[in-house]
């Protein structure tokens, strides 16, 4: 792809990099739109038009693919030399760009169009108004936050999330979310779903934190979090943060019928604490093994089944550009 080089000469800096255009009105970004979730031309019309109004350049308009649900786009805009990446879609097309974009210095932004939208609600992002959240990122300012890397099954590739990945239970609940009770329900979709997954065995699961003698439990969901809220509001792990550098672990081992009600209590009761059906755990990783395969998600997106996980989190790896919320 041909890179936009009519900038003013800068000798700081080679003028293809981000920083040689800053301070410009040539600053360009990059949207990668998943079109299922998109308004149609509506929104990249709307998007062009806020460019040119806030002093920015025509942007890269990267359409997403079932074949190619946002790496490769994030690529090609990463070439393109872009200022930022604007993930326009649900988590799912959050992720797939940011797995690109961890590490390269390239701030991600942020106009959410899918149902959980997790990573820009616990941001305290805008969820109501594309235009609106495109406008907070082209005029925003940068945070760094983690990223968590991924191995399923002794994989050689590293998948990234930024919200939160589950074994069991959990990610069940994601593989078997009928999609159109999403589109007319949102959220409450995955209360269906995990209502009709709660009957279940527990499996027999070894859990390592930063290497330390594992814990045995009888499990039927291990939760692991980068930050806190999840659908609906719930908070899963009132002391996460996205920059603390320190992943939050939730085992779910209820015993019985009766152990989910240990579950509800450990999970949202007023006074979070642990109970004989849920622990929590901190770490900077985790090793998971179980006796059987068991489904996994990552950020609300269903990856497979597997029987062993390993995860690590890598501090302050991603640059998000946005506008942060007033405080209340």
């Amino acid at each position: 792809m041909t890179q936009h080089n009519d900038e003013p000469e800068n000798t700081s800096a080679p003028a293809s990099t981000p920083a040689a255009r800053i301070g410009t009105n040539n600053r360009r970004a990059a949207v990668v739109v998943n079109p299922a979730k998109a308004v149609g031309d509506d929104l990249r019309g709307a998007l062009l038009r806020l460019c040119e109004t806030q002093g920015w350049a025509e942007p890269l308009w990267l359409e997403t693919t079932v074949e190619d649900p946002g790496e490769g786009q994030a690529r090609e805009a990463v070439e393109a030399g872009v200022d930022v990446v604007i993930a326009a879609g649900g988590d799912g097309t959050v992720r797939c760009v940011a797995e690109v974009l961890a590490g390269t210095g390239i701030p991600l932004g942020l106009v959410p169009l899918g149902t959980g939208n997790l990573l820009a609600r616990n941001l305290g992002l805008d969820i109501t108004d594309p235009v609106s959240a495109a406008f907070d990122v082209l005029n925003g300012t940068e945070r760094t936050v983690d990223v968590v890397k991924a191995k399923l099954d002794h994989s050689d590739d590293e998948q990234v999330f930024l919200v939160m990945a589950g074994l069991g239970y959990d990610a069940a609940i994601m593989s078997d979310t009928v999609d159109v009770l999403k589109d007319r329900m949102g959220w409450l979709a995955y209360v269906e779903a995990g209502i009709r997954k709660l009957p279940g065995k527990p499996v027999k699961a070894h859990v390592s934190i930063d290497g330390q003698h594992p814990v045995r439990r009888h499990i039927r969901s291990v939760m692991i979090g980068n930050c806190g809220r999840i659908m609906g509001g719930v908070e899963i792990f009132p002391d996460a943060k996205l920059d603390d550098g320190v992943l939050d672990l939730l085992i779910m081992a209820p015993k019985g019928r009766l152990g989910w009600l240990g579950v509800v209590a450990g999970i949202f009761g007023r006074n979070k604490d642990e109970t004989e059906s849920v622990e929590y755990f901190q770490g900077k990783s985790a090793e998971i093994t179980l006796e059987h395969e068991q489904e996994f998600q990552l950020d609300g997106d269903h990856v497979g089944t597997g029987k062993h996980l390993a995860i690590r989190v890598e501090p302050n790896a991603l640059k998000i550009l946005m506008t942060a919320p007033p405080k209340v």
